[in-house]
C-alpha cells in the first residue's frame, strides 16, 4: 500500500470514528460543515478555472443537502421542518443550475441561505440538542 492509499485509509477510518461517536446533533453539524466546505471548494475551483472539480464539489454539496433534507423529522419539526425541506430543495435546484453553467454567484446565494441555518444549528442550546 503506497503512502496515498494509507493516508486515504486513515482518513476514512478517522471519519468513520467521528461519525460512529457523534450524537444526532453532531451528525447534522458534520453535514453542515461538509456542505460549507463543498461550497467553498466550488468557489475556489471556479476562481481557478477548474470546472471539473467545481462540478464535483457542487454534486457533493447537493448530496449533503439531500442528506440534510432526509434527516428532517416532520412529526416533531412541523412547519419548520417543512420550510427547511423547501429551502434545501430550492438550494439543490440552484446548485444543479450552477453546475451546468459554472455560476459562482448562485453558489454564493446558496451559501448565503444556508449559513444562517448552520449558525443557528451551532447555537442551539444544549438542552435541545438531545431531543
Amino acid at each position: 500500500m503506497n503512502s496515498i492509499a494509507r493516508a486515504a485509509a486513515y482518513d476514512d477510518m478517522a471519519t468513520k470514528s467521528i461519525v460512529m461517536g457523534a450524537s444526532s446533533h453532531g451528525l447534522i453539524t458534520l453535514l453542515f460543515e461538509e456542505l460549507d466546505s463543498s461550497l467553498k471548494a466550488a468557489e475556489f475551483f471556479h476562481d481557478h478555472q477548474d470546472p471539473a472539480n467545481m462540478r464535483k464539489s457542487l454534486t457533493k454539496a447537493s448530496r449533503v443537502l439531500a442528506g440534510l433534507q432526509g434527516s428532517l423529522d416532520f412529526d416533531k419539526g412541523g412547519e419548520i421542518a417543512v420550510n427547511l425541506a423547501e429551502l434545501y430543495r430550492f438550494c439543490i435546484k440552484e446548485l444543479v443550475k450552477a453546475n451546468g453553467s459554472a455560476d459562482k454567484e448562485t453558489v454564493n446565494t446558496v451559501r448565503g441561505l444556508i449559513t444562517p441555518i448552520h449558525q443557528a444549528w451551532n447555537e442551539m442550546p444544549e438542552a435541545h440538542r438531545k431531543k
